[in-house]
């Protein structure tokens, strides 16, 4: 499976307009947080784990840590976009 904890990809939606073109480091993956009907939901925080549940969907939120270009350092605060909203994932969106 490929790394996708730690992975850096660019955050490419409007949900969250303070990211918008933003490079986000990987922080988690929040498993199954968006599908519908769905009460509970499982935050992944390894490769192996995720691979157990067969990856990223695109029920999926992630939690990010975005990139502080001048202080050159990813921040500690995180937010939670949707999978499909990372470049990484927009194949999930077909």
């Amino acid at each position: 499976m490929v790394k996708i904890i730690g992975k850096v990809t660019t955050y490419t939606g409007n949900e969250y307009g303070y990211l918008a073109g933003c490079k986000v480091k990987i922080v988690s993956i929040l498993h199954d947080s968006e599908k519908p009907g769905a009460e509970e939901y499982e935050n992944i925080k390894n490769d192996k784990d995720l691979e157990k549940v067969g990856g990223v969907t695109k029920f999926d939120r992630i939690e990010v840590q975005p990139w502080i270009e001048k202080e050159g350092r990813f921040s500690f605060v995180t937010s939670d976009p949707k999978a499909v909203d990372l470049e990484c994932f927009r194949y999930l969106t077909k």
